[in-house]
């Protein structure tokens, strides 16, 4: 699994902000009822439920 994790994702810094999208101000949303089971929004908000990286791990 860390072979995969090393050769998949870059962990910089910048990095998990790109994989993220952390530069955009999507969290303003989640000041109020919080994050969790929220569908994702097209403007990116609650993004970081997706599961768009399983399949490097079914491998």
């Amino acid at each position: 699994m860390e072979e995969k994790i090393k050769e998949n994702f870059d962990l910089s810094p910048g990095g998990i902000r790109e994989m993220l999208n952390l530069n955009k101000p999507i969290y303003q949303k989640t000041a109020a009822y919080g994050h969790f089971g929220r569908t994702p929004e097209s403007d990116g908000a609650f993004s970081w439920e997706n599961t768009d990286k399983i399949k490097v791990f079914s491998k």
